[in-house]
């Protein structure tokens, strides 16, 4: 993800701020949940360079998602953001996921780069999701990435298109615009989707940390985490991000999406994946399911 991309992390502070004061007021008012349902994946599947590391040796493409399904239970689905696939495609799609496996997918950028904006998204947006609704029980979490030039002046647009965005379907939306992290914008916004039903999208990325907004507008955490080829710092960011969670948990936390994100997703993403779960599963008592990546016989087999 080339958003917030910097050259070195060194010198960057990676802090968390602390929850925000409507995400606590949120969840002390739901109900306690014993297991949370977590999500964590990655944002693509079709990677011939996971064959003989996550994949099995000479896994031939049809087959990348079955592998990559075993692997994870979610993907950040970035396809539908330039394109939405037929019902064949859905319905493969369906064929090689696991039970309980959620495909996410991102709201077309036509939709939210053009539609939305200038008031004519409605007939689009019921296409999205009624192929969406193909998913069925594979639907997880829809998001859409607002544009970089969608300011606060323009909220008024994203109010009239939350109102009628179907119901059923669950979203999540990622703010880019500087000006939303200003002057109280940001809080305004989050009022509104609250009041929707509808979730923020966290981004933890080094060179755009006011994304980094700590606000939840449903009792579902949605992160989109951008490590740095396994710098040090990927794992002390995840570590921090581990406490979090685990803290909204005891707040409340429903469920969580957990997308990891690398400059380089040969080996990085999974590794970084695989550290994040032992992670929740000592600190959160949980039991997540780790992925399983061999390496060559040299370095050993089993990592």
């Amino acid at each position: 993800m080339k958003f917030g991309k910097v050259e070195s992390a060194d010198s960057i502070n990676f802090d968390l701020p602390p929850i925000a004061a409507g995400t606590r007021q949120l969840l002390q008012k739901r109900e306690q949940t014993d297991t949370p349902q977590i999500y964590i994946g990655c944002p693509i599947w079709g990677n011939k360079n996971w064959v003989g590391t996550l994949y099995p040796r000479k896994t031939p493409t049809g087959e990348y998602l079955k592998h990559y399904a075993q692997q994870f239970n979610t993907i950040e689905l970035n396809s539908t953001h330039y394109s939405l696939p037929n019902n064949d495609t859905i319905n493969k799609w369906k064929t090689q996921a696991s039970p309980g496996f959620k495909f996410c997918p991102k709201v077309p950028q036509d939709i939210s780069h053009k539609l939305m904006p200038a008031g004519k998204a409605s007939d689009f947006t019921q296409v999205f999701a009624q192929t969406m609704e193909g998913l069925s029980d594979y639907l997880g979490t829809t998001f859409m990435q607002l544009s970089p030039y969608f300011s606060p002046q323009d909220v008024a647009h994203l109010q009239r298109y939350l109102a009628n965005f179907p119901q059923h379907i669950p979203l999540a939306v990622e703010f880019r615009h500087a000006d939303w992290f200003k002057a109280g914008h940001f809080e305004n916004a989050a009022q509104l989707l609250e009041q929707h039903h509808v979730a923020t999208v966290i981004t933890d990325v080094a060179g755009r940390r006011d994304v980094l907004h700590q606000r939840l507008t449903t009792p579902t955490l949605v992160l989109r985490f951008v490590g740095n080829n396994l710098h040090p710092t990927d794992y002390t960011r995840i570590d921090a991000w581990v406490a979090r969670i685990q803290e909204l948990i005891s707040l409340g936390l429903q469920s969580a999406y957990l997308f990891i994100h690398q400059p380089d997703e040969n080996e990085a993403t999974p590794e970084l994946i695989l550290y994040l779960i032992r992670a929740l599963n000592k600190t959160c008592g949980l039991d997540l399911k780790a992925p399983q990546i061999y390496r060559p016989p040299v370095q050993g087999t089993l990592f």
